[in-house]
């Protein structure tokens, strides 16, 4: 499968490494210097079992199908799936979640890929997604709230304690698969684990 993550903080890397082990997993950020990074295994962020991915797979030991790049248009148009991890700072003033970065990857979605599952993962106020399905007027937008610790975001993806996922009930096997694609990369890693103690 071909998946777009949209954001490489915490949430949007730990994901596309997750997915990686398994899927075709392009990642958008807006910084070049952070997608060249990337794309030769360097984490711009500090996470233990992500600087451990990235350290195998540099070493030839770890496959990791993972790209970045800057190009959102190509990115969005080929994917089977996108996952939008983007920032979504909360201002204290204004008590609002700013969530302009989530509506752009929604809207440039939109304009390439407009049939395509996305997955909102960054942090959102109550009732935005129904929200967005309204304002576009479509269904295939689908929330699923991450639990991850920073510094941790990998490790709590391979051993997650919980996966919600949230849809309508016409949506539920693309719920499902979502779910299903997410315990996929940490039973890949348990797999690998298991294979090199014995």
């Amino acid at each position: 499968m071909k998946i777009t993550v949209a954001g490489v903080g915490y949430v949007g890397l730990s994901l596309a490494v997750l997915l990686a082990q398994k899927h075709d997993v392009t990642a958008i950020t807006t910084t070049q210097s952070k997608a060249e990074k990337l794309n030769q295994f360097i984490s711009p962020i500090q996470d233990d079992e992500i600087e451990r991915f990235f350290k195998e797979t540099r070493e030839g030991k770890r496959k990791l199908n993972l790209y970045t790049t800057t190009d959102k248009e190509a990115a969005y148009k080929s994917a089977d799936l996108i996952i939008i991890a983007t920032p979504t700072n909360y201002d204290d003033v204004n008590h609002f979640f700013d969530t302009s970065a989530v509506e752009d990857a929604i809207e440039w979605t939109f304009k390439v890929n407009p049939d395509v599952l996305m997955v909102i993962k960054s942090t959102i106020p109550v009732g935005y997604t129904e929200h967005v399905r309204e304002k576009y007027g479509v269904k295939n937008i689908i929330f699923s709230p991450e639990f991850l610790r920073e510094s941790k975001a990998l490790y709590d993806n391979l051993h997650p304690s919980r996966i919600v996922v949230g849809c309508d009930d016409d949506q539920k096997e693309e719920g499902e698969m979502f779910a299903d694609l997410l315990l996929e990369g940490a039973r890949e890693e348990e797999k690998r684990s298991n294979s090199q103690e014995q």
